[in-house]
């Protein structure tokens, strides 16, 4: 038994003995520095977190409610939460001015993420109130409603997509060049741990929904988004006004992206990172359908599909770490998730068929996997575009840009397009052998494999020309480390 006399040897025993773990063992400690300290890198990326409770709260929680609780009609809602990408293409512009900004105060990439979290908390803080208009329960016209709402979203749109491209250029600037790739993966996962716990905790609160409660959570995350953006930001760039000085000349975004897209590898890159991102982000909101209406899977077991899906991107986050650790190609592992993603899509399409639950299980996994290589390999390819440079913020904000967009569009194409061939099937009007409610489904998975043929097309001069000795397009040196850290699991 310990004594209290024993308890201080105890506890400087095990003080000794966390001194001989490695660093390597600890979650990110190789994408830290003595430039970055680990501490100040995970204080930078709480504006991530801040982005992702934003994202969840307008693509989800407000999605379900405005529909559900509030009775606003569907396609209202479409509307609204479509537009906040009005704003993704001009993340790469974001990007460039941030790049060139002017300023006695010798700051490049504060004052866009400082704007942009003032329009994510003006947004925040009218949209409950439009809300209520909204849905009827004031004696205002809806019409003001409406206008509210929408002003709000595109409020909140337009500052997460400021504040996300100017953070992530931040990061990249004050990070060495050899740990830039890991440090950016890092604040992308920060993104994804923002948007788990906003979604647990969100759903915790509004399990006994009242309108006021809503009021509250929409009045907290404008409070925190506030809070955590500051903290985020507290002494991390330092002034440097030669870099800013008004008397400066700074070129025209023209000239910047054509220096940037010189030699068409970015352009390349870009458009592979688009018909990608689309052909993985098409099935979103369709994947759970189908296992449901086609398939005859319970609710619980649809669920369990998100599961399956992010199991496989963290097995290809682990996968791609020690490939590019032995200094793989990026865009040649971009090329191999394109391929698992037709491998995946076809197993997803013949699961009916087949009438196989478990391969249609596999199928949803193997997506997963491949569009995670997909995302861990265009990003490490991006990041190597801005080597060595001053463009940091508009190649991030050009692939961000892309993405965002391509993501967007793909998912409300997906569900327009599964409607729309749906009602012909079911109609006769496609034949007597194409009524299958899976036929809308089949349609947007074929398209989806397709379109990664496409990517796979884009991308292919970009393998071969890092063959060549002195090409930049992909090839990374196999000196520079990759671990887990990238992307953990």
């Amino acid at each position: 038994m310990t004594t209290r006399a024993d308890r201080p040897r105890l506890g400087a025993q095990l003080a000794r003995g966390w001194k001989h773990v490695s660093p390597r063992l600890l979650p990110f400690a190789d994408a830290a520095s003595t430039e970055l300290p680990l501490p100040r890198l995970l204080r930078l990326s709480l504006f991530q977190v801040s982005v992702g409770m934003a994202l969840v709260l307008l693509n989800g929680t407000l999605n379900r409610v405005m529909i559900v609780e509030l009775g606003v009609p569907a396609f209202l809602v479409a509307t609204m939460v479509a537009l906040p990408l009005l704003f993704a293409p001009l993340r790469a512009l974001i990007g460039h001015r941030s790049d060139h900004h002017r300023s006695v105060l010798g700051w490049r990439r504060v004052p866009y993420i400082w704007f942009g979290t003032l329009l994510m908390f003006g947004g925040f803080a009218i949209m409950p109130f439009a809300l209520l208009v909204l849905s009827g329960d004031t004696h205002g016209p809806i019409l003001y409603g409406q206008i509210g709402a929408a002003l709000a979203f595109l409020l909140v749109g337009a500052g997460l997509h400021t504040t996300q491209t100017a953070g992530l250029a931040l990061a990249t600037d004050l990070a060495p060049e050899d740990t830039r790739p890991r440090v950016v993966a890092l604040l992308y996962v920060m993104l994804l741990v923002g948007m788990v716990v906003a979604s647990l905790g969100f759903g915790a609160l509004l399990a006994d929904f009242r309108q006021v409660k809503l009021i509250q959570i929409i009045q907290g995350v404008a409070l925190a988004s506030m809070a955590l953006n500051l903290v985020a930001l507290w002494k991390q760039e330092p002034r440097r006004p030669q870099l800013t000085a008004p008397h400066l000349p700074r070129p025209g975004f023209r000239q910047s992206w054509r220096e940037f897209a010189a030699g068409g590898r970015a352009s390349r890159l870009l458009v592979a990172v688009g018909l990608g991102t689309a052909a993985f982000s098409m099935q979103d909101i369709l994947l759970e359908p189908y296992g449901g209406q086609i398939m005859g899977l319970g609710v619980g077991a649809t669920t369990a599909l998100t599961a399956l899906l992010a199991g496989g991107s963290l097995a290809a986050f682990a996968l791609a770490a020690r490939w590019l650790k032995r200094g793989a190609d990026p865009c040649r592992l971009a090329a191999g998730g394109a391929l698992a993603g037709i491998a995946a899509f076809a197993a997803v399409v013949f699961a009916h068929p087949l009438d196989s639950v478990t391969l249609f299980r596999v199928g949803t996994a193997v997506i997963g996997f491949g569009g995670g290589l997909f995302a861990v390999a265009t990003l490490t390819a991006a990041m190597d575009l801005a080597k060595g440079s001053t463009r940091n913020g508009i190649a991030l904000g050009a692939w961000g840009a892309v993405q965002a967009t391509a993501a967007g569009l793909a998912i409300g194409a997906g569900g327009a397009l599964r409607d729309l061939v749906s009602a012909l099937a079911t109609s006769g009007a496609l034949g007597p052998a194409l009524t299958s409610p899976a036929i809308g489904y089949s349609f947007v998975y074929h398209l989806e494999i397709a379109l990664l043929f496409a990517t796979l097309v884009a991308i292919g001069p970009l393998v071969r020309s890092a063959r060549a000795p002195h090409a930049q397009a992909c090839a990374r040196s196999s000196s520079q480390p990759f671990g887990l850290a990238e992307f953990p699991g």
